[in-house]
Parts: structure tokens; sequence; C-alpha cells
């Protein structure tokens, strides 16, 4: 499941192995009196394809293509070729690169959605799109996006990473884990003149816990400034004491009598595995402290990760890599009370039912249930509504021909030929085990949703073949794999009509 909201880090993992995280803030122009948007995305190198250029360097190339949307207008789109950098060899892929776009776009909703594609690969691209709001102008007092920055240096050549007289990379992502140890940020303020004059204000920047709203006032800071159309603001605060959690990034403008004029928050979480916080140990008193061994509470945490945010399940890979009974509970526990406040404990134990499931029901060899297509798809959205399981399906193929003897089309059988046809028999298509599994409802979903799992090696693996659902794997030419490729391009068959159908 992927989730994006503004600035805040989403993973977007194509069918390969290709993997970014893409964010964007909005901005105002005073020259050009309209909103613009910045997006961010950033690449794991080793996840790409690198292929071997004339030089002998390896170099991998990103399909990108971004586009905003009103309904059934564009209003703007942009598909371009991102080329990371350069290597020796392969073994140099220990890095990640940052691409930035920005454009312009007038005060509104758009739905913001973002293509990506490995072109070194034949991997289908991956999509995300999300809700895009922008409301600036230039009568009142607004705030841009708060921008995470990973570093800010003096400006020596204008280039698209310029503001405020410093060139700013910004930081990718709402996870930050222990060896940063200040978070940097970058925001704008607009026509506070209009409110204040010349008169000057602060700028008060300090962290939240997100669940109690309880103040870290170790990390604070303060500054003054004059009123002006256009305000940027650089600040850091240091968090090398702040110990693991969900946190908020506010930020307040004040004037003078110390009221607030403006202010705007910006979620994250922190890992830092090294600091305790003050209530850990009070977690073994809720519904998680009955689970005190640690190698069943990693197997909980991990099959959390189709319900998980990206930063959630940053913290889940680092919370089992290493032990730590307390803090895991305290992050099972938080996990469904944020969720759930009123009955967390029920809704765990529901879904608590469907990990022992997917546990009895779906592990095959050395792999977990949980691990497994079919395991990932059931806890993340349940158990399907009707399941079709077929280990040796056959159907007929046959060819049509008019009166003259021209053959035009194939045809399964079941489908009723024309008085301008008659047809023959051409064989059978013999299809690899599959299961189609219909959910008649997902949430944030249309009705009808199929998936269709297949066992490409007769081995009793399955994997997701294709699926209607947003978000899911998508393949146009998936009938011609599951059937080896005894049907012709674009040719339904009948497990094709199956999966139409739903059944």
């Amino acid at each position: 499941m992927l989730m994006v909201a503004a600035m805040s880090g989403v993973s977007l993992r194509a069918q390969g192995s290709l993997r970014a995280v893409f964010s964007y803030s909005t901005f105002y122009s005073a020259a050009s009196g309209q909103p613009y948007v910045e997006t961010y995305l950033s690449f794991d190198a080793w996840t790409m394809q690198f292929v071997q250029q004339a030089s002998g360097t390896y170099r991998a190339t990103a399909e990108v293509v971004i586009v905003a949307r009103q309904g059934d207008s564009v209003c703007f789109v942009k598909k371009y070729d991102l080329n990371s950098p350069s290597v020796g060899t392969l073994e140099e892929l220990d890095f990640s690169f940052i691409d930035m776009q920005r454009f312009s776009l007038k005060n509104g909703v758009y739905d913001l959605e973002l293509t990506l594609r490995d072109k070194n690969t034949d991997d289908p691209a991956a999509t995300v799109s999300e809700k895009l709001v922008l409301n600036y102008d230039n009568l009142h007092p607004t705030l841009s996006s708060i921008q995470l920055m990973a570093s800010a240096t003096p400006t020596t050549k204008e280039n698209i990473f310029s503001r405020g007289g410093y060139d700013m990379e910004p930081y990718v992502s709402d996870f930050v884990p222990e060896q940063v140890d200040r978070l940097n940020f970058y925001y704008e303020i607009y026509n506070i003149n209009q409110e204040l004059g010349k008169k000057p204000f602060l700028v008060v920047a300090y962290v939240e816990q997100q669940e109690t709203g309880s103040r870290y006032e170790a990390q604070r800071s303060m500054a003054r400034k004059y009123s002006s159309a256009y305000v940027p603001v650089y600040g850091s605060l240091d968090i090398s004491e702040l110990p693991s959690g969900n946190y908020n990034l506010v930020v307040e403008q004040r004037n003078s009598d110390n009221q607030l004029l403006l202010y705007k928050k910006l979620p994250f979480f922190r890992s830092n595995p090294g600091v305790k916080g003050e209530k850990l140990s009070d977690f073994a008193g809720t519904f998680v402290g009955a689970y005190t061994d640690e190698d069943k509470l990693n197997v909980y945490l991990d099959a959390l990760y189709p319900l998980a945010s990206e930063q959630e399940k940053h913290v889940v890979r680092d919370l089992i890599s290493r032990p730590g009974l307390e803090e895991k509970q305290a992050f099972l526990y938080r996990f469904w009370q944020e969720r759930y406040p009123m009955n967390a404990e029920v809704e765990w134990l529901k879904y608590k039912e469907r990990i022992d499931y997917v546990q009895a029901t779906f592990t095959y060899m050395r792999t977990p249930g949980i691990h497994t297509d079919r395991g990932r798809v059931y806890l993340q959205y349940g158990p399907p509504d009707y399941v079709r399981d077929e280990k040796n399906f056959v159907s007929v193929r046959r060819l049509e021909k008019t009166h003259s003897g021209t053959p035009v089309q194939m045809r399964q059988t079941g489908d009723d030929a024309s008085n301008q046809f008659e047809t023959e028999s051409q064989g059978h298509v013999y299809y690899l085990p599959y299961q189609i599994w219909r959910y008649n409802k997902l949430p944030m979903d249309d009705n009808t949703r199929v998936f269709l799992f297949w066992d490409e090696h007769r081995s009793g693996s399955y994997r997701l073949l294709n699926s209607n659902a947003r978000g899911e794997v998508q393949d146009p030419g998936w009938e011609r794999r599951l059937c080896r490729n005894q049907l012709g391009d674009n040719v339904v068959g009948e497990v094709g009509e199956q999966f139409q159908r739903g059944y």
C-alpha cells in the first residue's frame, strides 16, 4: 500500500527491484504571482540495473513521468530519462542520488501522479497518485511547505538547489535514523508584512510528540525576523538525545506580544535506540506485554508490513535486526493505538488471527507465509470473498473461418459464433496452476477487485501475476505467461474471461 503526504517520503517500488523515495513541497513565487511545486526523487543505486557504456563505466537510467491533473484535464506533464552517476565497477553501487523538478501551477486541487520505470529491464512501471492542494495569494500571510534538508552549503554557482544564498539538498524521507543528529529544515513566509507592517516578529521551531503533544524543550530554536513580503527561514535542531518515536516538527510565527500568527507541522519518525524514552517500560502493562518471546514478537512486527507506512517499515526493519524487547512492545502498541484508539487490542487480535492463518496456510519451504504474495494480500485485505483454485485447467481453442475458408480470429470454447462463421477445433490450451481471489469491495477502491496467483514452476509456490486493484501488479501479457504463450497477442482466453468476471 502506498501512502504519500506533502513533504513526507513515500517509497515507490516497481515490480522488479527498482526502489525510490518520492516527496514534494509547495512554494509561492511573487515574480510569477502563482504557486509552484518541487518534486524530489531519491534512488537507491543498488536496486537499479547498471549497464556498461562505451567509455567502460556503468550507468543506470530511469524513465520518469510526472503528471498533474484536474479531473480529465492535464495541467502539467513531464516525461524524461534520468541517468545515474557513472561508476567504474558494479561494486560501487552503495549510494543514492536525488533528482529535483520544479513547475508552476495555479491554486487548486490536483491529482499529482508519478510513474517510474527502470529502462534497463523489462519490468513494468510503478505509479503513485495523490492529492495536491495549492492555496496561496498575495494578500494574506501564508507559509510554504516545510522541507527537511540533508545539507546546506554556501552557493558558489546558482543551480536548482540554490535558495537564499545556500545550496540545499532535500532530505527525501520522514524517517530520521540514529545516524542523523540534527534536524535541518527550510520554509518560506509570505506577506507577513500585510499583518505586521514593518514590525519584527519571532520564528520558533520545536519538536512535539505526536501522541501526547508534549514539547521537547531541548529541541527548540528561536530567531528574530523583519517583516517582508518574502522571508526565507533556515533552521536546525539538535535531536541527538531525542528518543525513538513519532514526532512533529512545529514552526510558529509570533508577534512582539507573543501572539501566534501562523504555524505549520511536519510529521516524522525518529529511530534512536541508544536513547531510552521515559515511558518505554510502561507498555509492559498493556496488551502487548504478554509477548515476551522476541522471536515471536519479531514475526508479529514483520507481519505489519502490508499495513505500515514507509517510515514504520524502516522502524520495523531496524527493530527486528537487534535485541530490544521493550522497544518492540512499545512499537506494536503504538501501531494499533494510533489507528484504533478506542479498541486497539480488539483490532490487533483480529489481525493476529490473519497472521496465524497465513503462517499456517501459505508457508512454503523456508519462506514464511507472511513473506509470500498470497500471505501479503491476505494480511493487507483480509480473506477473499471467493477463491477459484485450478491445478490442471485446460480449455479448447478454436479458429473461426468465414464461409470462404479465411481464418480470422482465435476464440475459446463457449463463445457463440455468428451465422457468418464456422469453427473448427485447433487443440487445447493448457494453463499452469493458478488461483483467482475476488474481493467484492476493497477500501479506497472500486468494486470487484481480483488477484490472480500462479505456480510458475509447479512447485507449490504461488506468486501474484496480475490484479486490477489499485497499486498492485498489472501485467497486460499475464494470460500468455500463464499458458506458456499458447495464445496470441491481445487474445483473451478462458482464464482471462474468468479474471474479468471474478470467478
